[in-house]
């Protein structure tokens, strides 16, 4: 076997004759010269070449184009909403009330008593956001040796301040069955000042898709005299700017009186709503909460039912094809349709 084949008795090497007549170039058994390259090694070597000198020290791995296996459990932007509400039927419900009247307790009273199962006729079934939940809840876990904190939740800021950040909970009603996801906005108050005062709607563009409105008023205006009649006539501008944004129609219209554990409102304070919200042609289901108690003979949570109950109670609906007794006529031609 010569160095230059690896057939047993070729002298190629020696007399440049290959003992099986082929031309030693292109010979099958043929051992690669010392000093040589292979194509393969050819190859490699012009693509080493041609590596673009900016990548070095690049990332090696290409990041991989499908989705992350856990989604964020945070606050659903608008269009994610939108992506889930063409998939299943959910309740979006717009929330509105001037800083610090309760808007997030509520919120975070509603977790609270879902998570413990405390929530009368209704059961946890699911939650895109539990993180998103857990920090409004945080304030009101850090205790300090028995007693509770000064402020049960803290102001909400939005990250971004033209889109609104969504909460979803899916409910199930133990009486009925029945399962309803809900979408809930959780806005800064400020937002609801800049629309009585300036009337900037550009915000609430996602009120439109919505089946029950909050307005939460703080019951503590209410019940002092000097603040009341203004709390009155902010609860009707602002009834009358949703007016405006929905053309005259106005979905169910929820208003939820907070701090019930420190007294009951008089009839004659609702009177006077009734009336100012008449003046603007909307009807509202007045509900009076506590999401967090000082007064023991109020749990916590007092009302948090009865204003889920108000959000997906089915309205009132026409019979679909009454019956009518058939009455004769002489000239039934004449006639049809006189009668109906």
């Amino acid at each position: 076997m010569s160095l230059a084949c690896s057939f047993e008795g070729c002298s190629v090497g020696e007399t440049g004759v290959c003992a099986f007549e082929n031309d030693p170039a292109t010979c099958e058994h043929r051992n690669a010269e010392p000093g040589s390259t292979s194509a393969s090694e050819v190859e490699i070597e012009e693509s080493n070449d041609s590596t673009d000198a900016s990548v070095v020290g690049g990332a090696v791995l290409q990041r991989p184009k499908e989705a992350l296996a856990f989604p964020s459990s945070r606050t659903m932007a608008p269009d994610v909403l939108g992506q889930m509400m063409s998939t299943r039927y959910t309740t979006l419900v717009g929330i509105l009330g001037d800083p610090e009247s309760g808007k997030t307790a509520c919120l975070a009273s509603l977790y609270l008593l879902v998570a413990n199962n405390l929530l009368e006729d209704w059961s946890f079934r699911d939650s895109k956001t539990l993180m998103a939940f857990e920090e409004i809840v945080r304030g009101a876990r850090d205790w300090n040796e028995g007693r509770p904190p000064e402020q049960m939740t803290m102001h909400t800021e939005m990250a971004d301040d033209r889109r609104p950040g969504f909460l979803h909970l899916r409910l199930e009603r133990r009486s009925d069955g029945r399962r309803v996801d809900f979408a809930l906005p959780d806005l800064p108050g400020e937002w609801t000042t800049d629309l009585v005062s300036t009337a900037r709607a550009d915000r609430f563009d996602f009120l439109k898709s919505a089946e029950a409105i909050w307005v939460v008023v703080d019951g503590r205006t209410l019940r002092d005299k000097e603040k009341r009649q203004g709390t009155i006539n902010r609860i009707g501008q602002l009834a009358g700017r949703l007016t405006t944004l929905f053309e005259g129609t106005v979905p169910r219209f929820i208003l939820v009186i907070t701090h019930r554990d420190q007294g009951d409102l008089p009839d004659t304070v609702k009177s006077r709503i009734e009336a100012e919200l008449s003046k603007r042609h909307v009807d509202a289901l007045v509900v009076h909460v506590a999401p967090f108690s000082e007064n023991g003979q109020v749990k916590p949570g007092h009302g948090i039912r009865e204003m889920i109950d108000a959000t997906v109670m089915r309205r009132h609906q026409p019979e679909f094809w009454p019956h009518r007794e058939v009455q004769n006529y002489g000239r039934f031609y004449l006639a049809y349709r006189r009668v109906r």
